[in-house]
């Protein structure tokens, strides 16, 4: 059966203070895919799903669910996509439940009234719960519950270490249950326990139907472990698109990296070889 397309770019291409960092980038984003962002530091990794995200000026053609992306309003942009950073600067002492109810915000239609989910309830959060009409605190429990956060939703985000704090944002996404998940790099600079958890979470999420993940990952193995499909950058512009196993040949990520890529992971990692 063909995967309904979710996300289609055409052309992107950006140019900031007058130089020029990605250059006619096309790709799509079909239900079920995790497309890998790869490629060096400058490639224009995170420029790229800044533009996709419309946090920055493009031109090219955006389409999200068969919109052009321009023309989305903010609300129906939130219902559709989601994105976590790998940095969060908070300065306020918003508590872990208040700051995971910020992604309620999606399915308000007015300032006090809340809309059904348009998805089914197999579909919502977790595909478990089983709503005949949508409850935001049940919601909020859930992806509470989900992320490892119930005993903490009456603490102060200030409070959190950075794997806590990664976890709420994503606890806030699983509530605002958009269609297409962007990670910019959500696991760096975590302890690997963390690392583990934010991804293992992520792929449940993306089993679910209507749904696909576009990341940035500068670890390759993690790319390889969970991607389905990659978009190897070099230079603002695409090297190479396809499987993951296509995209990460030696071949390829040596004429990009301008190194062996292979025989240094197999050397990092064959030293845990029992």
């Amino acid at each position: 059966m063909e995967k309904a397309e979710l996300l289609s770019v055409q052309n992107l291409s950006v140019a900031l203070s007058g130089k020029h960092i990605l250059q006619d980038v096309s790709f799509t984003l079909n239900e079920g895919d995790w497309l890998m962002l790869i490629g060096p530091n400058g490639a224009g990794k995170s420029t790229l799903i800044n533009a996709v995200s419309q946090a920055i000026p493009y031109s090219g053609n955006i389409r999200i669910l068969g919109k052009d992306s321009k023309q989305m309003k903010s609300r129906s942009l939130a219902r559709a996509i989601g994105v976590l950073n790998q940095n969060h600067y908070v300065g306020y002492g918003f508590t872990v439940e208040e700051v995971i109810r910020l992604g309620l915000y999606s399915h308000r239609e007015g300032f006090f009234s809340l809309r059904a989910p348009s998805k089914s309830a197999e579909n919502s959060a977790f595909g478990k719960a089983k709503y005949t009409s949508f409850d935001p605190d049940q919601a909020v429990f859930d992806a509470a519950g989900k992320t490892g956060l119930t005993e903490l939703l009456s603490h102060s985000i200030l409070t959190l270490s950075g794997g806590e704090l990664q976890r709420t944002f994503l606890a806030q996404l699983f509530v605002q249950d958009p269609q297409i998940l962007i990670l910019d790099e959500p696991a760096n600079h975590l302890d690997l326990i963390y690392q583990q958890q934010i991804f293992s979470l992520v792929k449940e999420w993306q089993s679910r139907p209507d749904r696909a993940v576009l990341s940035v990952v500068h670890d390759l193995s993690l790319a390889k472990k969970y991607g389905s499909r990659a978009l190897l950058l070099r230079n603002g512009q695409t090297a190479a698109l396809g499987t993951v196993s296509e995209v990460m040949s030696p071949e390829l990520l040596e004429s990009v990296y301008s190194m062996d890529v292979y025989a240094w992971m197999q050397d990092l990692y064959g030293r845990w070889s029992r």
